[in-house]
């Protein structure tokens, strides 16, 4: 519990500075200014683990590193309040005006960037004389697909667009999330089951996919509006935070437990 308590609080303080600077210095969008900063920091301490070894800044950083488990971390943790968050600040009725096209460029869209990431990637490891199995490649094109909600959310509270564009933008920023991960899913079960009795069909995949992202509607918009007509009977804010988190991490779990997608989950009932 020290450990991550230490851990947890030496990100905190990190973020904060990161974000002060970038505030006074970059003025960048603020995820995009707490990268930049954080590479920069990065290839500081590389710099100095190079010139002067003695300090061991590079094993006490990998250390630290490694007692991070990031898959649980980021996919049952983080990646839940950053999509219910970005979700709430989305007006709902211009995201169901545009619902069709929200809908074509979160889910077809997503896949033809998969498809189109992936592909280039194999043809450039094949000109490079690299065997790398195109599933791989396609596996690390769902990674690279899906774009990062927040940092999109926060660069259209910047910019000036017209509001059809925003919530365009904005609805397919939280959607393609959820759909990047259902695609990743199948591709690495693909991917497992290449060449043995597992591998996927494509009834089977399609099967896959929809009971993973209607699932993951259908319990999203559940739990979210039940948690809105309780947050309506209430007016104490310290309630409403401890509820609107019991939401986003109830849902979650039972999402994991229901083998649906979290991440759409999330989305719906940040709705």
């Amino acid at each position: 519990m020290r450990a991550f308590f230490d851990i947890a609080a030496a990100v905190i303080v990190l973020a904060a500075i990161f974000g002060y600077l970038n505030h006074r210095f970059l003025k960048l969008p603020h995820t995009i200014g707490l990268v930049v900063i954080a590479l920069a920091v990065s290839l500081v301490v590389l710099g100095l683990d190079a010139v002067r070894p003695s300090l061991e800044l590079g094993t006490q950083v990998r250390g630290v590193m490694a007692s991070i488990d990031f898959s649980n971390t980021l996919m049952q943790g983080l990646l839940s309040f950053l999509l219910f968050a970005g979700a709430l600040h989305v007006d709902l009725a211009a995201l169901a005006s545009r619902k069709w096209v929200i809908g074509l460029m979160a889910t077809l869209g997503t896949v033809l960037s998969t498809f189109l990431i992936g592909g280039g990637i194999w043809l450039l490891v094949q000109s490079l004389g690299v065997d790398l199995p195109v599933i791989y490649c396609l596996i690390f094109g769902s990674l690279i697909a899906p774009t990062d909600p927040v940092a999109v959310l926060g660069i259209l509270k910047r910019v000036h667009v017209p509001p059809s564009l925003e919530a365009k933008i904005a609805g397919e920023s939280l959607f393609n999330d959820g759909v990047g991960i259902v695609i990743f899913l199948i591709l690495s079960g693909i991917a497992v089951g290449t060449g043995g009795d597992h591998a996927l069909e494509p009834l089977v995949i399609a099967q896959f996919f929809l009971v993973e992202a209607l699932g993951g509607v259908l319990l999203g918009i559940t739990t979210g509006y039940i948690t809105f007509r309780l947050l309506k009977t209430v007016d104490e804010h310290n309630l409403e935070i401890i509820m609107t988190l019991a939401l986003v991490m109830g849902t979650f779990g039972i999402a994991d437990e229901l083998h649906v997608s979290g991440p759409i989950a999330m989305v719906c009932a940040g709705l």
